[in-house]
């Protein structure tokens, strides 16, 4: 194993460090084996050296610079562990630039009122706050007097992990909150792309476009991001060997889908997600994404039972908030659903109480999938 160190959570430990006491072909260097993936059933033990991690946060602070931020001035405010790629380069970043760091609980997240009486003073000093957020914590921050107030303190804020809804951007938008959509991965060292966030309150609505050190293409059949940056992961472990993320030309072929705008990258889906509806190709994160955002919903996952009819018929699985109707939530969503190209509405709805990403922030579409069917 030499100078490589597993970052993985509680639950994980054992099964990181079962699948490095396999590996006999360890890669030169030192660095992290980190878990990544979780979205289609699967986990990877991932590499990154640490030299890629560095590299990473010096393109990063390349990138803070060109919109005119000066990474030597923020405070970053990481609120995600250390066996998360989004919570490990926080910490690398503070250390490059000689920028404080501020460490958050990821269950004060979920208390927007104890967060705000918590870390309400982000800026003092001066410095410019700086946070990476899902949508999923932007959604319930910005549902919430507190959350939003909260919010207001940023310079910057990185969102990235799934698709932003047209409805969370223009409640930013209206507050005039400085978003960032990004995309990047485990693979990558974190961000390969990033928005400027003029052009998110301009309304533009892409990832932005790729940071110095990268280089992006679509593939020309399946339209799947590909990726080629020297900071690329050596590879995952797999039983005796560590097997290469990049083909023979230095690609990494990611499995999301996304097209090239004039404004930069925007994300379309996974393609092992990709459903089929009525002959037309469905990304489920889309549908999620367009009725995300409605009173009372906490989540809502979209996924597709075999159907003669229409291919795959779209089911949409609806976890409430607290408190709130589950019908009239139901309700709510069919009527929004209406107005979605007919291929994208869920043809049924269930009340799943228990519905929620794995603890990695990863949707496992064929466990909610087998669960629909029962």
């Amino acid at each position: 194993m030499n100078g490589w160190e597993l970052r993985a959570s509680a639950l994980e430990e054992q099964a990181g460090r079962d699948a490095m006491t396999c590996c006999q072909r360890w890669p030169e260097g030192s660095g992290v084996v980190i878990g990544s993936g979780g979205s289609s059933g699967g986990r990877k033990w991932c590499l990154q050296s640490w030299e890629n991690l560095e590299q990473s946060a010096s393109s990063c602070a390349d990138w803070l610079q060109a919109i005119g931020v000066d990474p030597s001035c923020v405070q970053l405010v990481n609120p995600l562990p250390s066996h998360h790629m989004g919570g490990l380069m926080p910490q690398i970043r503070a250390r490059q630039w000689q920028a404080p760091l501020v460490a958050i609980a990821p269950e004060l997240m979920k208390s927007p009122g104890a967060l705000l009486e918590q870390h309400g003073n982000l800026t003092r000093g001066g410095r410019d706050a700086v946070i990476s957020l899902v949508p999923t914590q932007l959604q319930r921050l910005l549902g919430d007097p507190s959350g939003r107030s909260w919010l207001r303190q940023f310079r910057l804020l990185w969102i990235g992990g799934g698709p932003l809804s047209t409805e969370l951007a223009d409640q930013a938008r209206q507050l005039q909150l400085p978003l960032s959509p990004c995309y990047g991965s485990t693979e990558t060292a974190a961000m390969v792309c990033a928005a400027d966030p003029a052009q998110f309150l301009a309304g533009h609505n892409s990832c932005g476009e790729p940071l110095s050190d990268v280089e992006l293409q679509l593939e020309p059949t399946s339209g799947a991001i590909e990726v080629k940056t020297r900071r690329l992961s050596p590879g995952w472990l797999k039983g005796e060997q560590v097997q290469p993320f990049a083909d023979a030309g230095g690609w990494w072929h990611s499995g999301d889908a996304g097209r090239l705008g004039p404004a930069g990258l925007e994300l379309l889906g996974r393609l092992d997600g990709a459903l089929n509806s009525g002959g037309a190709t469905v990304f489920p994160e889309q549908i999620e994404a367009a009725l995300a955002g409605l009173p009372g919903l906490e989540a809502v996952l979209v996924v597709g039972l075999p159907d003669p009819q229409w291919g795959q018929r779209l089911i949409g699985l609806v976890k409430p908030s607290p408190g709130a109707n589950g019908d009239e939530l139901m309700a709510l969503l069919r009527q929004r659903s209406a107005g979605l190209p007919p291929a994208q509405r869920p043809k049924h709805w269930q009340l799943c109480p228990e519905l929620a990403p794995n603890p990695q922030g990863k949707w496992e579409r064929q466990r909610w999938r087998a669960w629909a069917q029962v």
